[in-house]
């Protein structure tokens, strides 16, 4: 049978759908499934740093996000107990507010833009087998909401369906730089506590986040270690509440809110991916997946988007070996996230700073510029290889002495 599409993508939420879009954009025909239909809800820390907003803003979406009351994030602090730290991260692109919008609001804006591209869009559509000959992804087969299954072909297929992607099952790709699960998660949303922009609280073994998001709410996100998970699901709402007496300036606060909705949340994996093989390629949580204690996510979906995107580009006009270019974009990939990556694993275990990190974060305090570049590391537009550049702690520590 010859090939119907150039690409299918399985999965249509924030790695999909800016694929599926970006590929439509340059002309090439596209397919795009999700067993959900769009607008709905999904678990998600919701925020999208400086380095996420501006690849909305060269795709022309920032401003749809802007337009949903969704309100800029300006300021990033941390309370460390002892001190705060409080920045402005820098700019990426010209852009450095980040935004935190509900995944009703963000997913369906994607969804929207990828079927104003030109792709095909099929909402509510369930992928039941990848489709292989000769050892290689050809394409899919599933069925809509009660309907008959369908085979569809493709150059190529994308697996964009998260960590327990159905692609990713079938090919069964390398997994490296593996850690176990590190923090459990929970978050619900408040009314009637406002923030100051993204507010975090860092204790020994607890932390969590306060981010505004749509319709005058705020998420509430804490964290305790893993090996706990299981006496903190005993008794959910009480031990989230029970948390937040760390600081009881803010328990007085969310005891003044009110609670709009169920509690959420859960732990990852964190592990990389090789994110091609043949006929088949990976993107967002499906190739590389972090605990979301930095909320990078996102932003991480955003930029593999961008990068698979180009790469199949040159393959698919001839111009470069199927291999040649997905490796590149693996190298490219891996070597953007590594740093940030462990810089996160170290911060899931929720342990105390070591000493000399300590004497750092404390020196930090105080100084704007580091402060800001500090926060920068969180919103990805700093690296944590440039942040602790034994050069650029030198700076810091002089200054303070």
């Amino acid at each position: 049978m010859p090939t119907e599409y150039d690409a299918i993508v399985v999965g249509a939420r924030c790695a999909g759908s800016p694929t599926a879009m970006l590929l439509a954009r340059r002309g090439y025909r596209v397919l795009v499934v999700d067993r959900a239909t769009f607008p709905s809800d999904t678990v998600s820390t919701h925020l999208i740093h400086a380095k996420g907003m501006a690849a909305l803003e060269r795709w022309g979406l920032l401003d749809d996000v802007a337009a949903t009351g969704c309100p800029p994030i300006e300021t990033y602090s941390f309370d460390f107990g002892p001190f705060t730290l409080a920045g402005h991260p820098r700019s990426v692109d010209g852009v450095a507010r980040a935004y935190a919008p509900r995944r009703i609001v963000l997913d369906k804006i994607l969804v929207d833009a990828a079927a104003a591209a030109g792709a095909e869009v099929r909402e509510g559509f369930t992928v039941d087998d990848v489709v292989m000959e000769n050892g290689a992804v050809v394409g899919i087969r599933g069925h809509g909401q009660g309907g008959a299954s369908v085979t569809e072909r493709a150059r190529i297929v994308i697996g964009a369906d998260g960590r327990n992607s159905h692609v990713v099952t079938a090919v069964h790709p390398d997994q490296y730089h593996e850690k176990p699960m590190l923090q459990w998660g929970c978050y619900t949303y408040w009314s009637g506590l406002p923030v100051d922009g993204m507010e975090v609280v860092i204790r020994p073994e607890r932390a969590w986040a306060a981010i505004p998001t749509n319709d005058d709410l705020t998420l509430l996100v804490l964290g305790w270690p893993y090996a706990e998970a299981a006496a903190f699901k005993a008794d959910v709402e009480g031990n989230y509440l029970k948390t937040l007496e760390l600081v009881p300036e803010v328990a007085e606060r969310v005891r003044a809110a009110t609670r709009v909705e169920r509690f959420a949340g859960g732990s990852v994996a964190n592990f990389f991916r090789t994110p091609f093989g043949p006929g088949w390629a990976l993107v967002g949580d499906a190739g590389y997946n972090k605990d979301p204690i930095t909320a990078q996510g996102m932003s991480d979906a955003f930029q593999d988007a961008e990068r698979c995107v180009a790469a199949l580009d040159q393959v698919f006009a001839g111009g470069r070996p199927f291999a040649e270019a997905m490796s590149e974009y693996q190298r490219v990939r891996d070597a953007d996230a590594l740093p940030i990556y462990e810089f996160t694993t170290q911060m899931a275990t929720l342990e105390p700073p070591p000493p000399e990190l300590q004497q750092l974060l404390g020196a930090v305090h105080g100084n704007a510029d580091a402060m800001d570049a500090f926060v920068s590391v969180i919103a990805g537009s700093v690296s944590p290889l440039e942040f602790f550049a034994p050069e650029h702690i030198g700076r810091i520590m002089a200054a303070a002495a």
